[in-house]
């Protein structure tokens, strides 16, 4: 819903969601550390450099108690808006967090599921994760999107409920180590959360 919200002011498009599939959480990895309250003092913590990522990322840190962000931080929060901080963070492309944990230059790493699947990462090694199925994770749910006026189109409406199929969900629980979150919402109150994160955008200067 992120990137849908993003691309739609960027671009000045109407691409409408038309239904949810999954929320994916987002780990906090170390290699050496159990907690993040067993961090040290200035332990250097990396995170995504790309907008969305770099924001969720943030919100990770903020209820893992690492970091205060300006205004309660929200789904645009940069490092700018850090406003205090008991790690030092370090922005890297995401393909990359993976690889510096691994190498011992971070102490711990923000690594999306897709990278630390293939840097083979114990599950057991993420000390911190958001919660998939919480409020604040709502825009990070993966849709289906269709034209605005195809949103009403009775069969893509059909075609995106089958994600739900009993069959599809046990096909993406095993593709993914078990890691999603259904959701399942209807395709008019995505369209309203739509609406929410792209003012949220605007506002943001995005």
């Amino acid at each position: 819903m992120q990137y849908l919200a993003n691309y739609n002011v960027t671009s000045n498009d109407d691409l409408q969601p038309i239904g949810a599939t999954a929320v994916y959480p987002l780990p906090l990895y170390s290699l050496k550390y159990k907690s993040p309250s067993a961090l040290p003092a200035s332990a250097k913590v990396a995170i995504p450099n790309d907008a969305i990522n770099q924001a969720r990322g943030l919100l990770v840190l903020q209820s893992a108690g690492l970091v205060t962000l300006k205004n309660g931080g929200s789904a645009f929060s940069g490092t700018s808006d850090i406003e205090t901080k008991k790690v030092d963070v370090v922005t890297l492309d995401a393909s990359q967090t993976a690889g510096a944990l691994q190498a011992g230059s971070v102490a711990v790493a923000i690594v999306n599921n897709n990278y630390a699947t293939s840097a083979k990462l114990d599950k057991a090694a993420a000390i911190f994760k958001d919660d998939p199925a919480s409020s604040s994770a709502a825009p990070y749910v993966n849709v289906f999107v269709a034209r605005a006026g195809d949103k009403d189109n009775p069969t893509y409406l059909k075609l995106a409920a089958l994600y739900h199929d009993a069959s599809v969900e046990q096909g993406v629980q095993q593709s993914n180590g078990g890691t999603a979150v259904f959701r399942q919402v209807s395709a008019s109150d995505l369209q309203g959360l739509l609406k929410t994160v792209q003012d949220q955008a605007v506002a943001a200067g995005k």
